[in-house]
Order: C-alpha cells, then sequence, then structure tokens
C-alpha cells in the first residue's frame, strides 16, 4: 500500500473533494491539518516547494499537487498507475 499525505485546513472545499476522491477510491490517507498549525503550514511549504495552498497531496514522498492536479491523474488513468 502507497503512504499518501494529505495536508488540509478545515472548510476547504477543494480539501474535501481531494479526500473524497481518495474514500471513494478506498486509499487509506494521513491527513495533516495546516490551518492553525505554523509549523505544520511551514512543513507543508518546504515539502511543496514553496507552494502554501491547500489540498498539497504526496504518494510516497512524491509531490502530486492539489486538487485539481489528482483529479487531472484520475481522468488520465494515471493515478491507478501511481498506485499500484
Amino acid at each position: 500500500m502507497k503512504d499518501i499525505i494529505i495536508y488540509t485546513k478545515k472548510g476547504c472545499p477543494y480539501c474535501s473533494r481531494a479526500k473524497a476522491l481518495l474514500d471513494f477510491k478506498v486509499l487509506a490517507y494521513k491527513e495533516i491539518e495546516v490551518g492553525n498549525n505554523p509549523d505544520k503550514r511551514a512543513e507543508l511549504t518546504k515539502k511543496a516547494n514553496g507552494s502554501t495552498t491547500v489540498p498539497q497531496i504526496f504518494i510516497d514522498g512524491r509531490h502530486i499537487g492539489g486538487c485539481d492536479d489528482l483529479f487531472s491523474l484520475d481522468n488520465g488513468k494515471k493515478l491507478d498507475d501511481l498506485l499500484k
């Protein structure tokens, strides 16, 4: 099983949408809430090469990007290949 990490913020519709896709695919993931946690926000920014928006998604340490990037991978049938 692949290690999936998703950085989120409470109330973010894009975060909810990305998590819904992962849930639909029955994928386990670790959610890290960055809303009121400056240390986690700094961790996110460093890991995501300066990106500060949420969600930011990582699969086995590889930066996938945000919600639109995740859906784009899925629509192009590349997400399933990445998860093998």
